[in-house]
């Protein structure tokens, strides 16, 4: 009894060994420019054979299955126990844009893969057609203009400065020949002296130095 169920259960798990897909790294996402082409694949590993089927999920409506057209081509390669469906849109349009992912299946097993998400894009076009050389002579008269915008200002500032400094220097000395005009030297002399004998004499007077017979005053501190 425990013989038979022990080969149940182990025909089992060959079963499901045998029903299992193991799916491979989708390419997450692919940017092709508008008209141009864009292949997208899906790689699994099933020991029992699937049949892949593209779907195509977009915003404007719900899953599409892509059949093989002018537009559309199908393909497959295996590599070793690894099997991969291939996808070719050629001269893509702005709606082929979207989601496209694998619908594996078999009388046991339905499955999708993890798909990629294809973005269609427009090119720019140039605006003026210019040579390399042209585009260098630009950059060049760009950087000058650029210098002789910082310079300028610079230059005009640091004269600016000197001429107020010269200004400044010229009005001191102007202010220092005012201050002795209108003066009158007669007058001025004996305060001069005066002020000058103070300063030689002092606040006090000597008593001993003094002739007793002048009259001599001493000041109060």
């Amino acid at each position: 009894m425990w013989t038979l169920t022990s080969v149940f259960f182990c025909s089992l798990a060959v079963v499901v060994a045998q029903e299992e897909v193991t799916l491979e790294a989708d390419k997450p996402y692919l940017r092709v420019r508008l008209h141009g082409v864009a292949e997208v694949e899906c790689c699994y590993t099933s020991a029992e054979p699937l049949t892949a089927t593209w779907v195509q999920t977009n915003r404007t409506r719900d899953d599409k299955f892509l059949n093989p057209s002018d537009h559309v081509t199908k393909g497959s390669k295996n590599m070793g126990t690894t099997k991969c469906s291939m996808l070719v849109l050629k001269s893509v349009e702005l709606s082929d844009a979207g989601l496209y992912r694998c619908f594996l299946n078999n009388s046991k097993t339905e499955q999708y893969s993890h798909g990629t998400y294809l973005h269609v894009y427009t090119p720019i076009h140039k605006m003026l057609t210019i040579s390399e050389r042209t585009k260098n002579n630009i950059l060049t008269a760009e950087g000058i203009l650029l210098l002789l915008l910082v310079l300028l200002p610079a230059t005009t500032i640091l004269f600016k400065n000197k001429r107020q400094y010269e200004l400044e220097k010229k009005k001191v000395t102007r202010e220092s020949e005012n201050i002795y005009q209108g003066l009158n030297l007669d007058e001025c002399c004996p305060k001069y002296d005066q002020i000058e004998r103070s300063h030689d004499h002092g606040p006090y007077q000597d008593v001993c130095s003094a002739s007793d017979e002048e009259e001599f005053h001493l000041e109060k501190p």
